[in-house]
């Protein structure tokens, strides 16, 4: 049975927080709020835990995941960003955008696009999220929490908690988040010269990133 963290939504407990990174270094799969729904999330370089993250979404290995980035800074090291991505990726972090970049080699080759070596990062503007992955000290492998054969995200911790109680190894309840998934858009044409290409219009506008 998963364990059910109640995290104040400005100030999240750290003791608590440091019990859910606990549950990430075992292998553990979470269900965690962002600020656009919530999402599953496990340790990047645990292979076993991705497989798991997968089955529960009922997706199979083809379907790209996310790495969710405590900052700019830490996004970049996982993908290559030249000067005119950097100034509109700077625009809209954090927020609720996905972003498909080229993968540096920080990324394992098994969650790189196979024929085009991309990646999908973004950085969540949550407290409870923020906080989670800087005591975890660097990037988690995300998917937006929809349930099986279902079409939209989950944003209620009570009811992930229901529908997910022996399959998570932890939901961190924050409070009920937004109930839209993020915007993505391809950035790699701007390596190129050309613009960014609007993937799946979701919670992030692009009227602010001059879009």
């Amino acid at each position: 049975m998963s364990q059910f963290f109640r995290l104040h939504p400005d100030n999240p407990q750290v003791r608590l927080l440091k019990q859910a990174v606990q549950l990430l270094e075992r292998g553990g799969v979470l269900a965690v709020p962002t600020d656009s729904s919530y999402a599953l999330v496990c340790h990047l370089d645990d292979k076993d835990a991705a497989e798991r993250l997968r089955r529960l979404r009922g997706m199979d290995g083809k379907h790209p995941l996310t790495l969710l980035c405590r900052d700019l800074s830490e996004l970049s090291s996982y993908a290559r960003v030249d000067n005119r991505q950097f100034r509109l990726l700077k625009l809209a972090t954090p927020g609720p955008y996905t972003f498909v970049l080229e993968a540096s080699k920080e990324v394992p080759r098994r969650l790189s696009h196979p024929a085009r070596k991309t990646i999908g990062l973004r950085v969540p503007d949550h407290h409870s999220l923020l906080a989670l992955l800087a005591l975890h000290d660097g990037p988690l492998l995300a998917t937006t929490l929809i349930a099986p054969n279902e079409s939209s995200p989950m944003n209620d911790p009570h009811h992930i908690r229901t529908r997910f109680e022996h399959e998570l190894a932890g939901v961190l309840d924050a409070g009920a988040c937004a109930h839209e998934p993020t915007t993505v858009l391809d950035l790699t044409p701007m390596g190129g010269g050309g613009a960014p290409l609007l993937l799946r219009a979701g919670r992030g506008a692009l009227a602010p990133l001059g879009l």
